[in-house]
């Protein structure tokens, strides 16, 4: 497909290079020229120096032939232009970034009458990851299927678990819940294992459970999911708005450090119900004397990754909070990885997963099979949700029967709400969803599983 997408940050950077990835047509629009050469000498895409928002610009980079414009700058307005003025030039798909908290009441009417493919709100989008961790402690990662009848999961395998040395094949006979494991995560190493792989300490694994079935699976792991009381926020950004929002009707008593007084009046108007505090969120005596020992939950989401890091691993040092860490570049993540950050929170790739899921469901015409999709580890992992049509080639077929890709796996079938745990008896019929977890990126279709 051709795509334009205007704007070089980081949303438009990580597109950028996802998108050309999996085999599109890319043209990138920047008024920065330098950031523009950057990119283009980088990745394999065409770039036009100029105002994304301007008529003859986007003719310069083939409006009239692309398929999608995905506008990406910092400003809200700039991007809602962009795509008005697409829709008029091209006819084509759009889709804009809305950040701004104003808008996320009007986001349904702005879509209606701008015509939008899709508007999208990275901290909006972060700050609902963010709270559902913040209602399951103990998992550093929770995504939903099915329409949230099954979550993919992930959680890092303590020291003394009944899963050290276990082989995966024992887990359902031994714990008695029906929880599939997916991927492992050891060192820098992404594995989707078989039946005989054994597990360690350490290890982070992905599995796939109904709610209940996750919940039985804690148990007996030993693992509370002990509720969090209170939570204290360091940087009082949109994402930290966001969130509060989202827990204003629960119990949860908040608490936000932000070192911009006016930021803080602002945030003390918007949300009456949380305790701001003006301060240094990197000041120690501060942290000590507003009681990150006692907090159940501490995250870090101030505009700067090295000052998040560094208060996490301060946090991990004095208390057992759950740790959330937001981390805006990732080039250093095999390194970050290795730290205990706990629950690491990506805005740019929540925002570029959203995108790519939606660019896979354009590219057939007769509506993609690609429901949902999700990386469980940026760029070597993903999960992806298929519907099953009448002609797929793999209906009917025991799972064992199939020649499935090598590091692919039938994590999850749904069959009318029904959540089935696949064996190799099981078949996949038509009107199921399929959740595939695999190493190999750029799936489209559910014939793509197959050797």
């Amino acid at each position: 497909m051709k795509i334009i997408i205007v704007g070089c940050g980081k949303v438009g950077l990580t597109l950028t290079e996802q998108l050309n990835n999996e085999g599109h047509d890319i043209t990138v629009i920047d008024k920065d020229g330098a950031k523009l050469r950057t990119v283009t000498d980088n990745i394999d895409v065409m770039g036009v120096e100029g105002n994304g928002a301007i008529y003859q610009v986007q003719m310069e980079a083939g409006i009239k032939d692309t398929d999608l414009l995905i506008a990406t700058t910092n400003s809200d307005e700039l991007n809602m232009l962009c795509c008005l003025i697409a829709k008029k030039a091209g006819n084509c798909h759009t889709i804009a970034r809305i950040r701004n908290p104003e808008y996320a009441n009007e986001v349904q009417y702005i879509r209606e009458e701008l015509n939008l493919s899709m508007a999208i709100n990275p901290e909006l989008a972060a700050a609902t990851e963010i709270s559902r961790l913040l209602k399951f402690p103990s998992l550093i990662k929770i995504d939903t299927f099915s329409k949230g009848r099954v979550e993919l999961m992930k959680l890092i395998i303590p020291a003394n678990s009944v899963l050290h040395n276990m082989p995966i094949c024992d887990v359902v006979p031994r714990l008695h819940c029906k929880i599939l494991i997916c991927a492992v995560e050891r060192g820098h190493e992404v594995i989707i294992p078989g039946g005989n792989f054994v597990m360690q300490a350490g290890d982070k694994i992905s599995f796939v459970a109904a709610a209940a079935e996750a919940m039985e699976f804690f148990h007996q792991l030993g693992i509370a999911n002990n509720t969090i009381k209170n939570v204290m926020f360091v940087g009082g950004g949109k994402i930290t708005y966001y969130l509060a929002k989202m827990l204003e009707d629960t119990k949860i008593k908040i608490k936000i450090i932000e070192q911009n007084l006016q930021r803080c009046h602002e945030l003390s108007d918007l949300l009456p119900k949380a305790m701001i505090i003006h301060g240094d969120g990197s000041d120690q005596q501060l942290l000590l004397e507003e009681g990150i020992c006692q907090t159940d939950a501490f995250a870090a989401l101030t505009g700067f990754d090295e000052e998040n890091i560094m208060l996490s691993l301060y946090a991990s040092s004095l208390s057992k909070a759950k740790l959330i860490t937001k981390i805006n570049r990732i080039a250093f993540e095999d390194v970050i990885q290795q730290m205990n950050l706990g629950s690491i929170i990506y805005p740019k790739l929540i925002t570029a997963d959203t995108i790519i899921r939606y660019v896979r469901a354009m590219q057939n015409s007769m509506g993609s099979n690609v429901e949902t999709l999700c990386k469980i580890v940026a760029n070597k992992a993903e999960a992806l949700e298929f519907r099953v049509e009448r002609d797929a080639a793999v209906v009917g077929i025991p799972l064992e029967k199939l020649s499935l890709k090598d590091n692919l796996l039938i994590a999850c079938i749904n069959r009318g709400g029904k959540i089935i745990t696949p064996r190799g008896k099981d078949t996949i019929e038509p009107g199921d969803t399929v959740i595939v977890v695999t190493t190999h990126s750029g799936l489209n279709d559910l014939k793509d599983i197959l050797k």
